[in-house]
Order: C-alpha cells, then structure tokens, then sequence
C-alpha cells in the first residue's frame, strides 16, 4: 500500500465534522492512546487468541486522497486517515471498527470482500459491535430518531460501505444486507453481547 491509498474493503466513512484533520504524526500519538483504552485492548486479545497476533505496525496513520475515516484491507492492516481526523473518539471508532474487520477475517479464513453478502455482513457486525451507530454519534450527525435509530443507522452505513465495493450493484448491495442481516447482527463475537 502507498500512502495516500485506502483499502477498498471495510473503508470507513470520514466524518461530517471535519476541519482539516490532523498531522501523521498527531495521529499516530492518538493511535496510540487508543491501543491503550479497553475495548481496543480486548479485540487485540481476541486477535491473539484467535491466531492472528498484532504486530506494531498493523495499525497506521496515513494522509488519504478519498474521503474516508480508515480501512482496513488483508495482508495490509488498519489505516487511520489522518487528514480526515480531528479527536481521539474519532481515531479510536475507526481502530475499533477496523479491527472487528481483522477479527471476522483471522475467524473466518474465506472472507472474500468481493461477495457482496460477505461484505455486507462484515459491515453490519463492525457497525453494530463498534458503537459507530450509537445514539450520541447519530445526533452529532444530525439523524434523530429516537426508536430504531441504532439499526437504521447501521443498514445507511453498510449501504455506503457497498456502494464503493465495485463488485456490489446498489440492488444487490441491498438484497446481501437484508440475506444476511439477521445472522450478523446477532453475531457478536468476540463479545457476549453488543457491547
């Protein structure tokens, strides 16, 4: 990967609230910071225990061209976009969410980001498990539904994250979603419940 590309698969989307993002290097600082905090530490765990260590440079900051948070890619590892992050809740949503990504890959050996029902499943368990779609992120997003929000808001996001997968039409981005929704959502390994 050169730097200023993002991974097609698991791409996470930027911010609404973006002023202009932060150095590699401030970033990199807030990496760490968020290799530090619970959850994060806890999906490495889970990593490790399912035969996929981390190693130190998995996770990176770099300056992106497109207009997204993070991705994560096989073989590649996490990329944070620097450029496209302002506080430290931003950089850890993207770890967090980016490692449910590795995480479904070390435990399901044929994930294959080019079937749609694979993908759509992947973003539906990182949207819900990762607390992207929790009540507080939606406000700030200007989304306020108060019953049923957390589940619209992880159908809008898959639906985004497909829409830039060059193998999934917008129909069969959404036919995938719904085969599979129930499975996935429901599946909240590595936690005992959506945390």
């Amino acid at each position: 990967m050169s730097e200023g590309t993002v991974p097609e698969p698991g791409a996470t989307s930027a911010s609404a609230s973006e002023s202009g993002g932060r150095t590699v290097e401030e970033c990199e600082d807030m990496i760490r910071r968020s290799l530090r905090t619970p959850m994060v530490k806890f999906l490495r765990e889970q990593m490790e225990k399912a035969g996929c260590p981390i190693g130190d440079n998995f996770i990176k900051a770099v300056n992106c061209d497109r207009k997204v948070a993070g991705g994560y890619a096989t073989g590649l590892g996490i990329i944070v976009c620097s450029n496209h992050m302002n506080i430290q809740d931003e950089v850890n949503q993207v770890v967090i969410h980016e490692l449910i990504h590795a995480y479904d890959e070390c435990r399901a050996a044929n994930l294959d980001w080019s079937n749609c029902a694979h993908h759509a499943c992947a973003e539906i368990r990182a949207g819900h498990l990762s607390g992207d779609c929790h009540y507080k992120r939606e406000l700030l997003r200007g989304y306020m539904k108060i019953r049923g929000h957390e589940q619209d808001c992880v159908r809008r996001r898959v639906m985004k994250s497909l829409g830039s997968n060059p193998y999934c039409s917008e129909a069969a981005s959404k036919d995938a979603m719904e085969a599979v929704w129930d499975v996935c959502y429901n599946d909240t390994q590595p936690f005992d419940r959506a945390p």
